[in-house]
């Protein structure tokens, strides 16, 4: 009898994450349209639709998330950015500070492309170019847990990737959290799971079904490279498998200690990666290494401390039997920190995703409701005919430089 009871209550949670994902987008508003990019409301989650060039897509952004991107960077930027003080060398500077002379040595290593999409932002935004440059390079100054499970770790061997975030949740970004759905031009349609303002990716899953998340190490004051949001973003757009993702981070110049987990439902597999700016390491399910010590059969298990050894004690406890459902509650608290920004579950082969964001008090993603999405759901979508129209000026017309090159040539691995 107590099979049986499990065996109900596990069909009804696998029905009941499925149809999630149909009742919230049956849900959506399209708030604005700005370009080929538009805005919607699917439940009260925020879902940004953006598609074109750099300075398209950047423009977009600033202009339906007009208002949350200048909160949230000016915030950051003038406010917690002002306020604080960090080390750089033998000096302590405010973030802003450190910022600036971090740009200008990682500016060669940028593609230009983003730097275009930034200044989409500003124009779009209304905001200063340097304010938005500033915020979006800021991630560099501040250093998670993921997994990914597959094969016989999982009831009818799905590979599941989870990724735990845990930023500081004082600085209110959770306020501002963004879903963008993004078409680059010449690039792999992606999801970033981010905040207005924000660029770069640190959670995200593509088209071609690769999904990848980050969590920061040490080593600051290693700046030579491309900023990991942007390596990330790199990997997203240019990926179309693991090994792609792996050789666009081992031919990129990278800045400080960074490790990731990197998902393929194509091939059902999945790694632990440090990519940091000396070392480049391949951990493969099963594999033990230094820094994590107790090895799963097909899992890939990155975090540490007391955090590392409760995932690990969890995917023992559950190993064979791991749905979408439960696989979430892996990252319930401790191994999400106190300070959790959000909570993130890919399920890369349907392209189904689950969100949890901290709460405006502060209080743990971990412990907030998750929205449940679907890439492939999301693509297909199409503004509202009638929504309202925000006007787009084109980058002549704004009066910003933005290189021809990056708006028409598609950028290849090997580049």
């Amino acid at each position: 009898m107590r099979r049986t009871v499990c065996s109900v209550r596990t069909i009804c949670l696998a029905f009941l994450l499925a149809s999630l994902v149909l009742l919230q987008t049956a849900g959506a508003e399209t708030i604005a349209r700005c370009g080929q990019g538009w805005l919607e409301k699917v439940g009260d989650y925020r879902v940004l639709h953006l598609k074109g060039t750099p300075y398209e897509i950047g423009y977009q952004h600033g202009a339906l998330l007009r208002e949350a991107a200048r909160q949230n960077l000016e915030h950051i930027v003038h406010g917690e950015g002002s306020q604080r003080l960090v080390e750089f060398g033998p000096l302590k500077l405010t973030p802003r500070d450190a910022i600036l002379s971090i740009l200008t040595i990682q500016r060669p290593h940028v593609p230009q492309k983003y730097f275009d999409e930034l200044a989409g932002l500003a124009a779009g935004s209304g905001m200063d170019l340097e304010d938005v440059q500033v915020g979006n390079f800021i991630p560099e100054l501040f250093h998670c847990s993921g997994f990914a499970l597959m094969n016989s770790a999982t009831e009818d061997g799905t590979l599941y990737h989870g990724r735990v975030l845990d930023y500081a949740t004082d600085w209110g970004l959770q306020d501002h959290a963004v879903v963008i759905v993004c078409e680059p031009e010449g690039g792999i349609p992606f999801v970033n799971i981010t905040y207005a303002g924000f660029i770069g990716s640190v959670t995200g899953m593509n088209a071609e079904h690769v999904s990848i998340g980050e969590m920061g190490g040490g080593g600051l004051g290693h700046w030579q490279g491309v900023p990991m949001a942007f390596l990330v973003r790199e990997g997203l757009e240019r990926g179309r498998t693991l090994e792609d993702v792996l050789t666009i981070f081992r031919e990129s110049p990278r800045t400080c200690e960074y490790f990731y987990v990197v998902a393929d439902a194509k091939t059902n597999e999945a790694v632990g990666m440090e990519a940091s700016w000396d070392v480049m390491d391949v951990i493969r399910p099963g594999e033990t290494h230094p820094l994590l010590p107790s090895p799963v059969k097909d899992c890939a298990l990155l975090s540490a401390g007391s955090r590392y050894e409760e995932l690990v004690k969890r995917v023992q406890e559950g190993h064979g039997r791991f749905t979408a459902e439960s696989a979430l509650r892996l990252m319930d608290r401790p191994v999400a920190m106190k300070s959790n920004l959000h909570n993130v579950l890919f399920e890369p082969k349907t392209t189904r995703f689950w969100v949890a964001n901290a709460g405006s008090d502060g209080s743990p993603a971990a412990e907030q409701p998750y929205h449940a999405f679907q890439l492939t759901e999301l693509l297909s979508r199409q503004p509202d005919a009638d929504a309202e129209i925000v006007p787009f000026r084109a980058a002549a017309e704004a009066g910003v430089p933005v290189s021809r090159a990056t708006q028409t040539t598609p950028v290849t691995i090997g580049d």
